[in-house]
């Protein structure tokens, strides 16, 4: 007994000896270090959950909400999380032991020379067997358990992934809803025109008429109408394009083109934004902590790689019954039963767990760059949207004064040409000043309230690290 218990130890250590060994291959990508990003010290205000609601439009707030309900984008990452949730749950059950009950009553020619003994061999009888099974995989070296963790990894991600949608659709509906507002600013200015140059072609039939004006006045004051026609199209057009824009991400078609007014946004409306990039836009970012996340996926993708080259020990016991013959099939003599253990090592497998390991050791290079780029995009989209609204307050300053001296210049102009000293030369070209200089006006205001939501975006919008995710997550 000794001299096999022997045998068998010195048969472990030589199959330990000549066993597959994982291949010396390191990470070669390093996550970027946040102290080196420029961040101040001091941290963003946090903007309540539904921060949108500080522009005091209740439409707003209704595309809002309906879209969050319904937009496909969203539904395909709520899918994502419910499959990363089924994988963590198949990892889970690979800790534990598994159980099963099979029958079989096979008919069957049992051989002559076989070991089966007479009166049954050379003979046609029915063998019927049935029984539990047990099996239990014991992670001894904590591939399963590594499995599992990466599994937990990927399905917080997914979630993490859900909430940086969520926060995409939002920030996309308000933007889009900016653009409506400022399409409808734009129209007004169109129809505003078109008033004023019918406005000015009536007088200049009166001047012709009176003798103070030629028919070239008049072809001028004639030809300005129809391009506040084409001014007035293009700016109802655009309109519509937002609406359609606005419908689609609610998730609805053509029924709802009907149902989007006029917005009522008041753009003056305080956000809480910072002025200079905030300390904790790393941690405020899901997609960051995904792409973090997605790190710590692939580094227990790798342990659970590298400990594949060891045995793996499983524990197994049947106990049923097996007989010739359905009639005694369930007879105490019938009985069978057993347990013991196995191992399995891998000796050769032509490099395929090797290639395995380097390529999960790849992939941990691949979540490192992807984390690294989700950083550097965070930093410079917050920078990108600082400087853009720094300038944008000065453009508007400026743009202010040249919008009061155009006006200023128009009204002259008008009061000239109406008492006959100037032409009508002067009044098309103050008017067409005026004209830029509203649609000017409303190109940059739309665009800074478009910035201010975008930089909240970028930070991260009214995203909680803190907070229960949007879903939850498998039990653990």
């Amino acid at each position: 007994m000794k001299r096999m218990r022997f045998a068998a130890a010195a048969l472990g250590l030589s199959l330990l000896a000549g066993c597959v060994l994982p291949p010396k291959d390191e990470p070669r990508t390093a996550a970027i270090d946040g102290d080196g990003l420029g961040l101040s010290t001091v941290a963003a205000a946090q903007p309540g959950p539904a921060w949108w609601e500080a522009y005091g439009d209740p439409q707003l707030n209704h595309i809002v909400e309906q879209t969050l309900a319904h937009n496909p984008t969203l539904d395909q990452a709520m899918a994502r999380v419910r499959e990363a949730q089924a994988q963590a749950a198949i990892a889970r059950a690979g800790l534990l032991p598994s159980a099963a009950y099979d029958a079989k009553d096979t008919r069957q020619r049992f051989s002559a020379n076989d070991i089966i003994p007479p009166p049954f061999n050379g003979k046609v009888y029915w063998e019927g067997q049935q029984g539990a099974n047990l099996s239990w995989d014991i992670d001894f070296w904590g591939k399963q358990a590594a499995l599992l963790r990466q599994a937990r990894s990927q399905t917080a991600a997914a979630a993490l992934d859900t909430a940086s949608a969520r926060l995409a659709l939002a920030g996309a509906v308000a933007q889009a809803y900016v653009d409506l507002h400022r399409n409808y600013a734009l129209a007004d200015v169109a129809k505003r025109t078109e008033e004023q140059r019918l406005h000015i072609l009536d007088i200049t039939r009166s001047r012709v008429h009176a003798g103070l004006d030629t028919n070239v006045e008049l072809r001028e004051a004639e030809g300005a109408v129809p391009q506040a026609h084409v001014d007035l199209t293009q700016a109802q057009a655009a309109q519509s394009l937002s609406v359609h824009q606005l419908a689609a991400l609610t998730g609805r078609g053509a029924d709802a083109y009907d149902e989007i007014g006029r917005p009522h946004l008041n753009l003056d409306a305080a956000l809480p934004l910072p002025h200079a990039l905030p300390a904790d836009l790393l941690g405020r970012r899901p997609d960051v902590l995904a792409a973090r996340l997605r790190v710590e996926a692939a580094s227990a993708g790798r342990a659970a790689a590298k400990a594949a080259f060891y045995p793996d020990v499983s524990l197994s016991a049947f106990a049923g019954s097996s007989a010739i013959g359905f009639d005694t099939l369930f007879r105490a003599s019938s009985a069978a039963y057993g347990f013991g253990p196995a191992i399995h090592l891998p000796l050769f497998d032509a490099g395929r767990l090797k290639a395995g390991y380097r390529g999960a050791t790849a992939e941990i290079d691949d979540a490192v760059a992807g984390y690294n780029d989700a950083v550097l995009q965070a930093v410079r989209q917050v920078s990108d949207q600082l400087t853009l609204i720094d300038s944008l307050n000065y453009e508007l300053g400026e743009q202010q004064k040249s919008l009061d001296s155009a006006e200023e210049a128009y009204k002259l102009a008008g009061e000239r040409y109406q008492a006959g000293l100037s032409g009508y030369l002067s009044v098309l070209t103050a008017e067409t000043q005026v004209l830029d200089a509203r649609r000017q006006r409303v190109q940059l205001v739309s665009a800074q309230a478009i910035a201010r939501v975008s930089l909240l975006l970028a930070l991260g919008g009214s995203f909680d690290p803190q907070a229960p995710l949007p879903v939850q997550l498998a039990a653990e």
